[in-house]
Order: C-alpha cells, then sequence, then structure tokens
C-alpha cells in the first residue's frame, strides 16, 4: 500500500529539520575551533615583518615599503614583554662586518691608567712684596754723600747708602758727650742718688742716638774720639737692587722722607690666571713649571704660594701666586711668562675623548653588549687628559665601547630607529653632539609629500 501525500510530507519536513539542526550544532563547533585558533594566533602573530628586511615590522599584514615583499607574521618568544623587547631593539644596533670596516668603528676595552691633569696659564713676573724695602731719612738734614746714585745699583745692609748732615743730631752727640763728663765727675759721689744720676743722663742720650738710626759701634767710636761726628751714615734695611731713586746730593730731608726703594729680586713671584673650572684643582704646595720666550728651552720651577680669594668678573680667571727663585735674576718684573701646571689624578678609569659624545646636556658612549652590537650609555667624565678623559660612572673596567666611528654609529640608531638616535636626544644636541666629534650637524629634516614609501606606521629594530 503506497504511503498517503499527507505521510510524504510530513516525513520530509522531519528530515529537514534535522538536516537543519545538525548543521547548526556544526557551524557552532567549526566556530568554537575557529575563534579559539584565532585567538591563539592573535597571541603568537601579533606583528608582521619582511623577510628580507627584518628592521621593519607592522601591526597589520601588507608589503613591504622597501622591496614590495608580502610581509610575514613575527611569532613572539615566550614570556618577552613585547614594550621592554621593543624598545630594547629600538636601543641596540647591531653592524655587519662590512659596516664596521667602512664606518671606521674601532673597539677598546675601558680600563683603569695613570693620568695626569696639565693645567696651562699665563701669567706676569712681579717683586716679591715680602722682600722690598724703603731707605728713609731718620733725621732731618742735607744729604751730603750718595753712595748710591742710580737705579739698578747693588745696595747692602753692610755698607750705607747715604751721609745726612744734622745739626740736630750733632747736638744730641754733644750732649751725650757732656753726660759722659758728668758721670765720670760724679761718679766719685758720695751721695748715691748723685753718682747713679751720671749713669741715668749718658744711658738717657744713648737712647736718643739710637732711636736716630746711630749704629752701637758708632755710638763707641763717638765715647773714643770724644768728637761729635757732623755726618751720619744711612743704611738699607734689605740688601737688592735699587729699583727707585728719589734724592739728589745737596738736597735737604725732612725725618721720615723717602730717599731709595730696594728689591730683593733672588726670588720673585708670579701671578697666574687660571680660568674658573681649573682653579679648584690647584692647591698650594703645587709645583709649577714656568718657560719664557726669552729663554727658549729653559724651564724655571716653582710653587704655589697663595691663591686668591676673588675672581675677576671680566676674564673670569682666579689669580694664582707662584713663589720662584731667581738664580741669576733671569726673570725680570713685568717679564710675560708661560706655566704648567701638573696634578696627578691617580689610577683612574678612562677611555679615549672620542668615545664620548657630548651633547651638552649628555655625555654618551656606544657600549658593545654582544659582537658587533652597541647600546648607548650615559657617562658621568672628569678631567680630560691629552687624548684619554676620566670616567666617573656609568662604565665599568672590561666594558667594551666604540673608541671611533660612535657618531657613525648614532646615525645608523636614527636611519633604523625612525629618528631616534640615543633616545631622548633632541635634534640641537645631536647637532651639538657632531660638532663636538669634529663633523657637520645633520640639517633639520624638510616637510615632504606623502607617498608610497610611508613607513610611518612601522616599528624598527
Amino acid at each position: 500500500m503506497k504511503p498517503s501525500s499527507k505521510t510524504l510530507i510530513l516525513l520530509a519536513l522531519a528530515i529537514l529539520v534535522i538536516a537543519g539542526a545538525g548543521y547548526y550544532l556544526w557551524q557552532q563547533k567549526i566556530g568554537e575551533k575557529l575563534a579559539k585558533e584565532g585567538g591563539k594566533a592573535g597571541q603568537e602573530y601579533a606583528q608582521y615583518t619582511c623577510p628580507m628586511h627584518p628592521f621593519i615590522i607592522k601591526d597589520q599584514p601588507g608589503a613591504c615599503p622597501i622591496c614590495g615583499m608580502t610581509l610575514v607574521p613575527l611569532k613572539k618568544e615566550e614570556g618577552a614583554k613585547p614594550h621592554e623587547e621593543e624598545m630594547k631593539a629600538l636601543e641596540q644596533v647591531s653592524l655587519s662586518p662590512t659596516q664596521m670596516v667602512m664606518a671606521n668603528v674601532a673597539t677598546v676595552k675601558v680600563d683603569r691608567k695613570q693620568l695626569a691633569k696639565e693645567i696651562d696659564a699665563v701669567g706676569i713676573v712681579q717683586y716679591d712684596q715680602s722682600r722690598q724695602a724703603r731707605v728713609t731719612a731718620w733725621v732731618a738734614g742735607r744729604i751730603d754723600r750718595l753712595y748710591v746714585d742710580k737705579v739698578g745699583d747693588y745696595v747692602s745692609t753692610r755698607r750705607p747708602v747715604a751721609e745726612v748732615y744734622s745739626p740736630d743730631l750733632v747736638a744730641t752727640e754733644q750732649e751725650y758727650l757732656l753726660a759722659i763728663k758728668s758721670r765720670d765727675q760724679l761718679k766719685n759721689s758720695p751721695i748715691s742718688s748723685i753718682s747713679q744720676g751720671g749713669e741715668g743722663l749718658v744711658e738717657s742720650a744713648r737712647q736718643r742716638l739710637r732711636l736716630w738710626g746711630v749704629k752701637d759701634y758708632q755710638i763707641a767710636g763717638l765715647e773714643k774720639t770724644g768728637k761729635p761726628d757732623i755726618r751720619i751714615p744711612v743704611f738699607t734695611p734689605l740688601s737688592g737692587i735699587v729699583i727707585e731713586k728719589l734724592v739728589l746730593k745737596g738736597q735737604y730731608v725732612r725725618e721720615g722722607d723717602p730717599l731709595f726703594n730696594i728689591a730683593d729680586l733672588s726670588t720673585v713671584w708670579m701671578e697666574l690666571e687660571v680660568y674658573e673650572n681649573d682653579f679648584p684643582f690647584i692647591k698650594p704646595g703645587r709645583r709649577v713649571e714656568i718657560t719664557s720666550q726669552s729663554y727658549p728651552g729653559k724651564v724655571f720651577n716653582g710653587r704655589v704660594s697663595y691663591i686668591y680669594p676673588f675672581l675677576d668678573p671680566k676674564t673670569r680667571t682666579v689669580k694664582v701666586r707662584v713663589e720662584i727663585p731667581n738664580p741669576g735674576l733671569r726673570l725680570k718684573p713685568d717679564m710675560f711668562v708661560r706655566a704648567a701646571v701638573k696634578i696627578p689624578l691617580g689610577n683612574v678609569l678612562a677611555v679615549p675623548v672620542t668615545a664620548v659624545l657630548d651633547t651638552g646636556k649628555r655625555k654618551v658612549v656606544w657600549m658593545e653588549t654582544k659582537p658587533r652590537v652597541f647600546v648607548p650609555h650615559d657617562v658621568q667624565t672628569g678631567a680630560r687628559v691629552g687624548d684619554d678623559v676620566q670616567i666617573i660612572s656609568g662604565l665599568r673596567r672590561g666594558d667594551s665601547v666604540a673608541a671611533t666611528g660612535g657618531y657613525l654609529i648614532d646615525s645608523e640608531a636614527q636611519l633604523r630607529g625612525g629618528g631616534q638616535s640615543m633616545p631622548g636626544m633632541k635634534m640641537e644636541e645631536k647637532g651639538a653632539a657632531a660638532g663636538r666629534q669634529g663633523q657637520a650637524p645633520a640639517a633639520p629634516a624638510t616637510p615632504e609629500k606623502k607617498n608610497d614609501m610611508d613607513m610611518s606606521d612601522m616599528k624598527m629594530q
């Protein structure tokens, strides 16, 4: 018996319902599987790179802006932090052997050296102020004789420089002689006050003669001869050279008038002009080497004796006094000389000067962390000595740094990092660094029209 048409219709509807339910369940299962695989792929392939240019990284698939190749997924390492890895990749620069040779990059190990800073300065020879004296008249009178009559003569404390006739001195000498006669006459008096009073008069007259510059041996001679000397010799308090003559023979002078100025040139001073960034290294007692154009090849040695406690606001220098022995009187006052002060710094960390890029605000070296892989390091430098510079902080002994080619490594970092050379450096700092390395600073970028080579959305390593 054939099924009725109604039965066939119901059977067909049942088959359709069962097929629809199966298809829905199958689609749901496939969707869950794709979602799971998609999430895993999103974790493993969040970025894309070019097989020919691995430093190009994009967040979306596409074509390489340099060669046009299709970008492939970049699988991330497990446990890596994307931001830290990215920043680390941006900072480091990897060079090939060919690039090392073409950029003339040479590395050197940081090591300790015995350094001695040398400060060069100029100065003028001066009189030693502690070895200057002025000869003055002790009594009023007339210059009867001059034993020194011109500037430049040598005088000694043992020989007189002039003789002065003084009526007041003659009267005092006569009083002294009378006091001696009175003492001799009264010394046998039975009255003790009278015999002792004569000795007091003699001592009082002798003291007045001493106050007027009469020597003890001259007083003894006066006592012996019994005649007053109408002229009194004038002596200098210092042996040296006459640098100024103030009187003439026959001139009348008053008590205290200057006659000569004397200077002992066996030792002279030199006042150095030391810049304010160098004078902290100068200490009293420091040895100084002095040279002069008047004596080529001759070196005079002196010692720092005093550092003036003020700074010249016009020249920004501090005066430093140096004492110099002057045998033969070769160094003349007001002579222009040059000086070199050598200051030992001890055993310190040092690198070549060319290894440090000075931006004006920062000082950076490129340190080699792996063979031909360089990262920038901020350092604090000290004194510069010749071709070396002292490292105070930022490096350790044994670190490898780029001794030459540091600025070229920085340029490579800029090209690879989208303009980020030495992270944090501004364009004006780059210009300053280039100038300090003896290269022309990079010209500021000029705006260009957008083209197919736009790489604004890329990350480079």
